[in-house]
């Protein structure tokens, strides 16, 4: 089968998962709880993630004084707690995606141009949704899911339990997960058929295909893809963005107008375009990135690494 199977099998109960079904478990409890209550509990845990994650927090810093060598030190640790602080606020919550109602995800996700939306499905469009690793892509996911058909594609965890939870999580409105290794080909044919994704522009993917373009005040090597993707499926592709608002206790996610065919014309525009949609969302919410991810690993010839 070529997207994940959501059905529970035994195997997850072996006694070597049991650590994992048990802070499954502690994620349900807070699921349950209301956010007035668990996001301070959050915040105050978070104190103790940024004394343990050394070396994910070393990663964050090299990454945001590339892109922002006119931050402070100062501002780039405060910087860091708050990343880590809305990494904590965000993850306690997540199991509500898996059994809170349609309802309650609706309130909790406040959505600004649907109108972008609209248009492209009036039109029987697909849409290719552009969105950098963020803290709250699973609540993005969902909330469009609920509004249009929607499949995604998920590199698989080593933690066949925890594969289980997040892709039932992402699946549970009737959207299917594929793995990557079925390829983009899949990806055409469900857009071919109406149904939407969100594709992940920031990875660092190596040097092979991908191009040199700048982002923020470095460099980064894209995969220039998605303006075939969408010339395949006869799609649009549009940026969104997502932030979590801790006085409100809500998200907020926009969709961003759609990026011009004409201004992904070849791969070095296209990479360009990519990089510029990636900088309008992390500047929406910079303190709701994934700074720990390296992205920036694949350097340009001669560039020693800014992870050493």
């Amino acid at each position: 089968m070529r997207y994940f199977d959501r059905r529970f099998y035994w195997g997850l109960l072996h006694p070597r998962l049991w650590g994992t079904w048990l802070a499954i478990g502690v994620l349900f409890l807070f699921g349950v709880t209301p956010a007035v209550i668990r996001d301070p509990f959050a915040r105050a845990l978070s104190r103790l993630v940024l004394r343990i994650a050394k070396k994910p927090i070393k990663v964050a810093r090299a990454n945001i004084r590339a892109c922002f060598p006119e931050k402070s030190d100062v501002e780039v640790e405060a910087l860091i707690r708050e990343n880590v602080a809305q990494f904590v606020v965000i993850l306690i919550a997540q199991a509500e995606l898996l059994f809170r109602s349609k309802e309650h995800l609706r309130r909790r996700v406040q959505i600004n141009g649907f109108e972008n939306v609209k248009s492209a499905r009036d039109a029987g469009q697909a849409i290719i949704f552009i969105m950098p690793h963020v803290w709250g892509i699973d609540y993005a996911g969902l909330r469009l899911n609920l509004e249009l058909p929607m499949v995604t594609m998920a590199k698989a965890h080593r933690n066949e339990l925890f594969n289980w939870f997040s892709n039932r999580i992402r699946s549970r409105l009737g959207g299917r997960v594929y793995m990557r290794e079925a390829g983009l080909r899949v990806l055409i044919t469900e857009m071919k058929q109406g149904n939407s994704f969100f594709y992940l522009p920031d990875e660092d993917l190596g040097p092979d295909q991908s191009v040199f373009a700048p982002l923020f005040a470095t460099t980064k090597a894209t995969l220039p893809v998605v303006g075939r993707l969408a010339a395949a499926g006869k799609a649009r592709v549009m940026p969104v963005s997502i932030g979590y608002n801790d006085k409100s206790h809500q998200f907020v996610l926009t969709v961003l107008a759609p990026i011009e065919a004409s201004n992904m014309a070849g791969k070095e525009n296209e990479a360009l375009a990519l990089n510029k949609a990636v900088e309008e969302v992390i500047t929406a919410y910079p303190e709701q990135y994934m700074w720990f991810l390296k992205f920036l690993r694949t350097r340009p010839e001669g560039e020693d690494s800014i992870y050493n």
